[in-house]
């Protein structure tokens, strides 16, 4: 053992015995130092979402100290000489004087807005890897949902913090959103009232009620969900690959300290540098160039963050359906593109684990993890899905096609309204393909790193302990 690493267990031994004098967790530290994680690059992706939710909290209490949620009118009289005079409310002259005058200002708040993209990306990206693995598999399934709760929460979040800053684009934000409110059946004009309180653009205390939902509801929820997430991934121990002495009843990598937790710290920096280089280098949402909302003005062009946009395509590729029955429209067509497609999306996502184990009849626990290749008609019908809610998301951007490219938006239009059940189609039977040819010649790209097995650990398997005991066997004690 090197110097260092002499020292880092000098003093770990020390934390230890203080606390064990004091509250007496040592046992629960000595486990918790002691937990394996898996070596594959794969899972640093939940990691990269964790440490850009941090991101996320620091800088959005830097910017909550300046923000007015607030619709009051006023006279713009700061230094961006453009907007001279304007009329704007409270809130969007709070943010332009947060990106133009607060020291610092832009930087936190370009950070924190990229910081809300790299959060739900990273998500998006963990929760395809879990898919394609299997990952999902019981006991894991709970937590598979769990994700899917962050993710759209995640949405949410982006989607009322960009809306709170009442510029030309998230004003038209929420017109959409109101109009999808409102079309949901039965309940929607109430909900829209509720919300809203009112006719659009709703009273004095919207602004107000969205700051404490994005400010405080939302992230105390993430915070709950990641703290359950977390345990539950250490309760259960991580999944892995299949690999040299790996089995279903032990973990092979790395452990917690100290080469994994300083790898951690090492990754929790340079993400939040990455973060702030962006924040501090790239310019986004440059709201002084976008202009204040009024309900009379509008924006061609306007496109909203990426995480929004599969929707955006959504209700532009719907054609213009709106069911009624005498006389009365039960189906107003934001519904279809607004609130059906994203429901039923979610809808599928959740039931992916039940539905998987009624079609394959495989009820068991699992902790090793298949490669997208072992399972090539799992693979392929995922990968057909999630080219379908692509290929919605790339209709958001056909206006973007027509201006720059000269391509007839009506005719980008009806393409991908046949495009759209076309292309899933060709991407499972690409996908089937390309799992068969590499199942049968084995290339092994994106290899993890073959760790040591450091500590087997005790599963829980009731099916299997309720066998063995009527045989009058044990399970093997867990190693450590």
């Amino acid at each position: 053992m090197s110097l260092v690493g002499r020292s880092l267990d000098r003093r770990a031994k020390r934390f230890v015995a203080w606390n064990e004098e004091r509250i007496g967790a040592a046992r629960g530290i000595k486990w918790a130092m002691r937990y394996v994680f898996p070596d594959h690059w794969s899972f640093l992706l939940g990691e990269v979402a964790l440490y850009s939710f941090i991101v996320l909290v620091i800088t959005g209490i830097f910017l909550a100290l300046f923000y007015i949620p607030s619709d009051h009118m006023v006279t713009y009289h700061g230094s961006y000489a453009p907007l001279q005079g304007f009329r704007m409310s409270e809130a969007y002259q709070s943010v332009v004087h947060i990106s133009l005058e607060v020291p610092a200002g832009l930087l936190f708040r370009q950070t924190h807005h990229w910081a809300a993209d790299i959060f739900n990306a990273s998500i998006l990206l963990h929760l395809t890897r879990v898919l394609f693995t299997g990952a999902y598999r019981k006991p894991r399934d709970l937590n598979w949902m769990i994700g899917l709760t962050m993710l759209t929460l995640g949405i949410l979040e982006g989607f009322a913090g960009y809306s709170l800053v009442d510029d030309l684009l998230s004003g038209m934000g929420l017109v959409i959103a109101y109009a999808v409110s409102m079309s949901i059946p039965l309940i929607g004009g109430q909900l829209s009232i509720l919300l809203w309180k009112g006719a659009y653009p709703g009273a004095s205390v919207f602004f107000p009620r969205l700051e404490i939902l994005h400010v405080f509801l939302i992230p105390a929820l993430l915070a709950v969900l990641i703290t359950l997430h977390l345990g539950m991934i250490m309760r259960q121990h991580h999944s892995q690959f299949p690999g040299r002495g790996r089995r279903e009843r032990n973990v092979v990598g790395t452990p917690m300290w100290p080469a994994y937790a300083l790898r951690s710290v090492g990754l929790l920096l340079a993400v939040a540098g990455v973060e702030f280089l962006l924040g501090g280098l790239i310019q986004i949402n440059p709201i002084w160039q976008w202009g204040p909302y009024h309900v009379y003005l509008s924006e061609n062009g306007a496109q909203p963050d990426w995480y929004i946009g599969w929707l955006i395509g959504a209700l532009r590729l719907m054609p213009n359906f709106e069911p009624r029955i005498d006389g009365f429209t039960i189906f107003p067509n934001p519904f279809w593109g607004g609130a059906a497609f994203p429901g039923f999306v979610f809808a599928v996502m959740y039931l992916w684990p039940w539905a998987q184990r009624k079609l394959t009849h495989d009820y068991r626990p699992h902790h090793l993890l298949h490669r997208p290749r072992d399972r090539p008609v799992h693979s392929a019908i995922a990968a057909a899905f999630l080219s379908w809610v692509l290929i919605v998301f790339m209709v958001g951007a056909t206006d973007r096609v027509f201006f720059r490219l000269d391509i007839s938006y009506q005719d980008e239009i009806r393409f991908w309204r046949g495009g759209v059940w076309l292309f899933p189609i060709i991407v499972f039977l690409v996908t089937l393909w390309v799992c068969r040819w590499l199942q049968r010649h084995d290339p092994h790209p994106l290899r993890g790193w073959d760790g040591q097995v450091v500590e087997p650990v005790q599963i829980s398997d009731p099916l299997q302990d309720r066998e063995q005991q009527a045989a009058g066997t044990h399970a093997p004690p867990a190693g450590g």
